[in-house]
C-alpha cells in the first residue's frame, strides 16, 4: 500500500474516506485536516442550520468539510489565504452557498458579539491562540452554551518540563515547537478563565502516525516538493512518538 493509499480509512474515518485524496493533497497546509476534524467532531454538538466559524480555515478543506458532513452554516476565516481562492474551492466544491470566505486576523475578527453557535480551529491555534488574553477575546464571538473545538500539533510533556526543545524537533521547527502544548497545558489554560467549560482534551489516537502518512502521502504527490516535506518525516521517524503528537481540545461556554 502507498503512502497514497492509506489516506483512505473508512474504519477509523469514514466521513473523511469519501474525499479524493488528491483534491485534499492539492489544499495541504499541515497534517491531515480532515482526520483531525472528524476526531474532533465527535465531542462536538453541531447541527444542522448552526452558524460556524472555521479559524484560520486554510484553503478550505476543513470548511467544505463542516458544510457537507454537518448542515452547517460557516464562516470561513484566514489571514493567509486570501477571500477569492477560498471562495473558489467553495464554489468547485458545491458549498459556495453554505460557506462565506472571510479574509480575517485572528486578533482582529470582523464579527458581532455572541454572533457563531460554534469555534473551530484545525492546524491553526497555535499560530495565535496560546497567549493568556486569547480564550478570554475569542469566546466573546462564540453565544452562551456554544461550543469551541481546537487541533493543534501538540507533545506529550511540555518543553518548559524538558528544559528545551529535544533536537530532531528544534531541527526541523526551531521555536515553532515552545507553541506546541500537552492536553493538560490547554485544558488548564482554558479552565481557569472560568468562562467555559473543557469537554474533552486529549492527544489523537495514533496521531503522530497519522501525521507521518499525511506528510508520506504529500511527499508521494508532488515528487518535486518532496525536499519540503522529507524534514517533517525524519522528523516523526525519529520521535517515534516519544515526544510528537495531535492535541484535540473541546469546550462549551458558560
Amino acid at each position: 500500500m502507498t503512502a497514497f493509499d492509506a489516506l483512505l480509512r473508512p474504519d477509523r474515518y469514514p466521513l473523511s474516506s469519501t474525499y479524493d485524496p488528491a483534491w485534499l493533497l492539492g489544499l495541504d497546509m499541515g497534517p491531515h485536516p480532515l482526520w483531525m476534524l472528524e476526531d474532533l467532531a465527535r465531542d462536538l454538538d453541531l447541527r444542522p442550520g448552526m452558524r460556524v466559524l472555521d479559524l484560520g480555515s486554510g484553503k478550505g478543506a476543513t470548511s467544505v468539510f463542516l458544510a457537507r458532513e454537518y448542515g452547517v452554516r460557516v464562516v470561513a476565516a484566514d489571514w493567509w489565504i486570501g477571500a477569492d481562492e477560498a471562495a473558489g474551492v467553495f464554489a468547485e466544491a458545491g458549498v459556495g452557498d453554505r460557506v462565506e470566505a472571510v479574509r480575517a486576523e485572528a486578533h482582529d475578527l470582523p464579527f458581532e458579539k455572541e454572533s457563531f453557535d460554534a469555534i473551530v480551529s484545525v492546524d491553526a491555534f497555535e499560530y495565535f491562540g496560546t497567549a493568556d488574553s486569547y480564550l478570554p477575546y475569542l469566546v466573546r464571538f462564540l453565544r452562551p452554551g456554544g461550543t469551541l473545538g481546537m487541533a493543534t500539533p501538540g507533545m506529550t510533556r511540555e518543553v518548559r518540563e524538558l528544559g528545551a526543545i529535544p533536537e530532531h524537533i528544534k531541527k526541523v521547527v526551531g521555536w515553532e515547537a515552545i507553541a506546541w502544548h500537552t492536553p493538560q497545558w490547554w485544558r488548564f489554560q482554558w479552565e481557569i478563565t472560568e468562562l467555559v467549560e473543557v469537554t474533552s482534551a486529549r492527544l489523537q489516537e495514533g496521531g503522530w502516525q497519522n501525521w507521518l502518512l499525511w506528510a508520506g502521502a504529500c511527499a508521494d504527490h508532488r515528487p518535486e516538493d518532496r525536499a519540503s516535506h522529507q524534514p517533517v518525516i525524519d522528523m516523526l521517524v525519529a520521535d517515534g512518538g516519544e515526544f510528537l503528537g495531535l492535541t484535540l481540545v473541546t469546550a462549551r461556554k458558560k
